[in-house]
């Protein structure tokens, strides 16, 4: 068998996948149709695009419903599932929070605590009215963001794509979300390095994937330091505050978007992670804000 590897962007991030098939040119269709897919669910789910199905519910914030497909309809289900999972701390109208938590500003600057109040003050999935026809965001200046959710539900889909076109051998990497289609072509499963939050391209653990999804959630992705403490893009929707407890999370599960969404959720729960994953049955690794491994993963 010949490997195959393709390499792509979308969704602000480097992609790649990897295929072991006899006929190069069906792997070569298979993976086309395959990062066809994502450049479609990137244009469809967005909040960058201005004709996004996101970008269309936002702007309709305060007013009236916007008709939904199935597959919105599935995600905003999805959603629903990992807040009530959380006890709201998965929650995908705390998108709003970045407008006062800016990770690329030179210096670095905390917001005040009363427009933070106001961010938090438009959160609030249980507000939303939402059928599996339409969705209503009721206050003017709310949000939804797929962003939680969508890399992961692409990097299934990928995988699905993929064994529809006679894959059987192959690895997607989208941007750090991985999801195994089979083993490698020897039968042997796929050793995924795990990055260390804290030294560039070096892995603190791996995991061995044949199948499944893996994921991981960190602090180090866009983060500032102001006084020695260190700020991370994962907020907590009740507070709008980072989280603090670990460095990172990684989870395995059949589906890449249950792997994503467990890491998050424990980053989210801080002290309560671990006992959240050995709930849903995923394995798990969890690097402590100490730099400690924790977890059956370790």
């Amino acid at each position: 068998m010949k490997l195959l590897r393709q390499t792509f962007r979308a969704m602000a991030a480097e992609h790649d996948i990897q295929l072991a098939a006899d006929d190069e040119a069906a792997a070569r269709r298979a993976a086309a149709a395959a990062i066809a897919d994502v450049m479609r669910i990137e244009a469809k789910y967005s909040r960058y695009r201005d004709y996004s199905v996101t970008t269309r519910i936002n702007r309709a914030a305060g007013g009236g419903a916007v008709a939904i497909d199935a597959e919105t309809a599935a995600l905003l289900g999805y959603a629903d599932q990992c807040y009530a999972q959380s006890g709201g701390l998965f929650d995908i109208t705390s998108g709003v929070l970045r407008r006062v938590w800016d990770f690329r500003r030179d210096p670095p600057r905390l917001p005040s605590p009363s427009d933070l109040a106001a961010a938090v003050a438009l959160i609030g999935w249980h507000d939303v009215e939402w059928t599996p026809s339409s969705v209503r965001l009721p206050r003017a200046g709310m949000e939804i963001d797929f962003g939680g959710i969508g890399k992961e539900y692409a990097a299934d889909r990928v995988a699905t794509i993929l064994l529809e076109h006679g894959m059987r051998h192959g690895l997607v990497n989208l941007g750090g979300d991985i999801r195994a289609v089979g083993p490698q072509a020897d039968g042997t499963p796929w050793r995924v390095g795990i990055r260390h939050p804290r030294v560039q391209d070096a892995a603190v653990a791996g995991f061995d994937l044949a199948t499944g999804g893996l994921a991981t959630s960190g602090d180090y992705e866009r983060y500032f330091e102001i006084a020695g403490k260190r700020y991370c893009h994962i907020l907590n929707p009740k507070t709008g505050m980072p989280v603090t407890h670990w460095q990172s999370m990684s989870a395995v599960s059949p589906l890449c978007v249950v792997a994503g969404s467990c890491a998050t959720i424990a980053m989210l729960l801080e002290a309560g992670g671990p006992a959240f994953l050995d709930a849903q049955g995923v394995q798990w690794l969890g690097i402590a804000a100490d730099g400690t491994l924790r977890g059956p993963g370790h």
